[in-house]
């Protein structure tokens, strides 16, 4: 979901995300990550997506792309690619953020590159030909593992022979693809600002089914030959969601678990109580990761965050915390991100364990 500058999503959004996402609704966060040796991340501000009118680009100053191009991008070497709807950018070495600023959720896809073999964390929107891009930057064996299953982080499985997961009923649920219906308003209107990618048609936009070639097991290693990442389950945001640990680099990967704008524990298939125990697992690795690596708006945030996560789900939980009313629950502001819930919060979707 696209989280930016703590923007919540118009409210029929929402609640279209609430039944058909997982982390593809979420306002689009614009951090801003300072020079890789000391990202910030004081969030900028966007207007909300106003009433469908076309997918043309356009420049008005009060829309969502006016917060666009983030500085926080400037950090980085950019990386030239053939298809215009994406940007890639090295975060560090052989770790290439692929970035889709054209559209609301303005999601980031990792391709991760060892010696043997490269993985590619999450896929996004499957609105353009990110496979052409991977290509473009790895001639090494290519699998997919997705953060989780909603559909700006899942949208080009189909494009790959090679797709791993944890095995879990939500996941195998979206594998079976989502019809336009579900899913023609997060690419029509003011969801969408640049010139839509070539052969791309609005009525005809789906997230197509995928297989998955084998399954993770929590905990397990992914060796890609001088990489390693190990595989953390992190229910909350949606119950398959996982996030990577690199130890050696002191990296982690979040997907929707944590970026610098509203994060979604409001959704049907959200779970307070499971997000709470997941900002509790991840605060306990602070101490061994430097960066965080987030799935939309911008790639990079400090690590202390995840400690930040912890003490507010904590403050929520206790009744601490001071919170604004929404259509959709509560929205709890906090230094640098913001955590929607339902009024009053609860746990509205019970961890299922990997299957």
């Amino acid at each position: 979901m696209n989280r930016s500058s703590l923007i919540p999503l118009p409210s029929i959004a929402l609640l279209f995300v609430t039944l058909f996402t997982g982390c593809g609704q979420e306002p689009p966060p614009p951090s801003q990550a300072q020079p890789a040796a000391a990202p910030a991340s004081a969030p900028q501000t966007a207007q909300n997506p106003t009433a469908p009118e076309s997918a043309a680009p356009a420049t008005d100053s009060d829309k969502w792309w006016s917060a666009l191009p983030r500085a926080a991008w400037s950090d980085f070497r950019k990386v030239d690619t053939l298809n215009p709807w994406f940007e890639v950018y090295e975060i560090v070495d052989g770790v290439f953020a692929i970035y889709e600023p054209g559209q609301y959720e303005e999601v980031i896809s990792y391709l991760i590159t060892g010696s043997r073999s490269a993985l590619l964390f999450d896929s996004g929107l499957g609105m353009g030909d990110i496979q052409s891009v991977v290509k473009q930057l790895t001639s090494k064996r290519v699998s997919v593992l997705n953060s989780h299953a909603h559909y700006d982080h899942v949208g080009g499985n189909h494009q790959f022979d090679t797709i791993v997961g944890m095995k879990h009923p939500f996941s195998l649920q979206r594998s079976l693809g989502t019809p336009n219906s579900e899913l023609v308003q997060f690419v029509s209107g003011d969801w969408v600002w640049k010139t839509l990618p070539p052969r791309f048609v609005v009525s005809d936009y789906q997230t197509r089914p995928w297989e998955y070639s084998r399954w993770l097991r929590p905990g397990e290693a992914i060796d890609l030959g001088g990489v390693s990442l190990e595989v953390i389950h992190a229910p909350g945001h949606s119950p398959d969601s996982i996030v990577l640990l690199d130890r050696d680099r002191r990296l982690l990967f979040t997907g929707d678990t944590f970026y610098l704008a509203p994060l979604y524990a409001q959704l049907e298939e959200s779970s307070f109580a499971d997000y709470m125990a997941t900002a509790a697992k991840l605060a306990a690795l602070a101490d061994e990761v430097d960066y965080l690596l987030m799935a939309h708006n911008t790639p990079l945030a400090e690590s202390r965050y995840l400690v930040d996560l912890d003490q507010a789900f904590q403050a929520i939980a206790l009744e601490r915390a001071p919170f604004s009313l929404t259509e959709e629950g509560r929205e709890y502001q906090f230094r640098g991100f913001s955590i929607l819930t339902a009024d009053p919060p609860e746990d509205n979707a019970p961890i299922i364990e990997a299957l």
